[in-house]
């Protein structure tokens, strides 16, 4: 006996439909305060970097860009985590949907950037990972904050998490190489190359600490790097 087609009654799709458009609005409502908190934060950092070209002799920014995870890498790694996949758990779980980075000179002004932004009054730190102090076990070198902001909408504030990292021209040349190698060989990475890698990472570090030192002999003599010569 054929089995008989149940097909949904005009009352039932509609109730069906109304629910997709209620989901559909929640999930573009969910990302949309992401997309506001990565503009707040980006406006924060155009002012800073404003403010050092006009009235500084040094600008420690050097270029920002910034990035919102796609849904597919949200619920990965909310399973990853262990934890629900519904939108309050994951926006309470999930620290890093939205994300800047900022690239530096120079160490020093990665820890710079990263106090002026700390103190502004609508910035709450939740986690500082220093990895230029303490690299992890690859060579990957980078200061990381997340920060929480709040969002103004129409009808609510939402605070929404956001991660900064913040890092050198020679840190973000690393991650670079490091994050193509790893996405080729899907994080196994043969011996060779890691050792390669870490190699690098310590010729990077030291390229770091050399251009340091000479920024403070030019200080010494009275002219900051990136200063117009008198």
């Amino acid at each position: 006996m054929a089995a008989t087609e149940v097909r949904p009654r005009p009352a039932d799709a509609t109730v069906v439909a109304a629910r997709m458009r209620d989901a559909q609005r929640e999930l573009a409502r969910f990302r949309m305060g992401y997309e506001f908190g990565i503009e707040e934060m980006l406006t924060k950092v155009r002012i800073l970097r404003s403010e050092f070209r006009q009235t500084h002799d040094h600008n420690p920014i050097e270029h920002v860009t910034s990035r919102l995870k796609s849904m597919d890498s949200i619920l990965e790694k909310s399973v990853r985590y262990g934890c629900g996949t519904d939108l309050p758990t994951i926006r309470e779980r999930i620290r890093d949907i939205a994300g800047i980075r900022i690239t530096c000179s120079f160490e020093s002004d990665a820890y710079w950037v990263a106090d002026m932004l700390s103190q502004q009054p609508d910035v709450e730190v939740v986690q500082c990972k220093d990895y230029i102090a303490h690299p992890k076990a690859n060579g990957y070198r980078s200061l990381h904050l997340i920060v929480r902001i709040p969002v103004f909408l129409s009808d609510r504030t939402e605070h929404v998490f956001v991660e900064i990292q913040i890092r050198t021209i020679a840190m973000d040349f690393w991650a670079s190489v490091e994050h193509k190698l790893s996405y080729k060989y899907r994080g196994a990475l043969p011996p060779h190359l890691r050792d390669e890698l870490l190699d690098a990472a310590a010729s990077a570090a030291e390229l770091d600490a050399r251009m340091g030192r000479l920024r403070g002999e030019v200080r010494d003599l009275g002219q900051e790097p990136g200063a117009e010569p008198a």
